[in-house]
């Protein structure tokens, strides 16, 4: 399970630091691809494995379920981490995300959200977690 919150910097090639303890769970090579609210996801390969399935299963002749699919699967990339325990993010995700030179990691479980500094700030506010939890409670939490 991942989780805790770093920020790196991405260099001028592209190039973003991965955090040893996410390294750790991620191994050598891992699947980034565009996320929800603006991140990008980073997925251990078992993980993304898993959600390939269940995207192959959805049904061709939903127009929602093909856009959804084409969403994840068109943008993403298998990444490898390099002996400074970089990966080199394309530029179609670090431009997707806004990620330019600051860079939010963050472990939520089952995968890594990789946010631009400016995006994780303005989504991490938690005003309205009151409301939040009572609503989780549906959800079985």
């Amino acid at each position: 399970m991942f989780m805790g919150e770093y920020n790196h910097t991405v260099d001028a090639k592209g190039r973003l630091i991965v955090p040893s303890k996410f390294r750790e769970q991620l191994g050598d090579e891992f699947v980034v691809t565009k996320g929800l609210d603006g991140c990008l996801f980073a997925y251990e390969n078992t993980e993304w494995k898993a959600l390939e399935e269940k995207l192959h299963a959805l049904p061709l002749t939903n127009a929602s379920a093909r856009k959804f699919a084409r969403f994840f699967l068109a943008g993403a990339s298998t990444c490898e981490v390099d002996k400074q325990g970089r990966i080199l993010l394309p530029s179609i995700l670090r431009e997707f995300a806004g990620i330019d030179k600051d860079a939010v990691l963050v472990g939520v479980g089952s995968r890594i959200e990789i946010w631009s500094r400016e995006s994780w700030t303005k989504a991490n506010v938690y005003d309205d977690m009151e409301e939040i939890a009572e609503n989780m409670e549906g959800l079985g939490i």
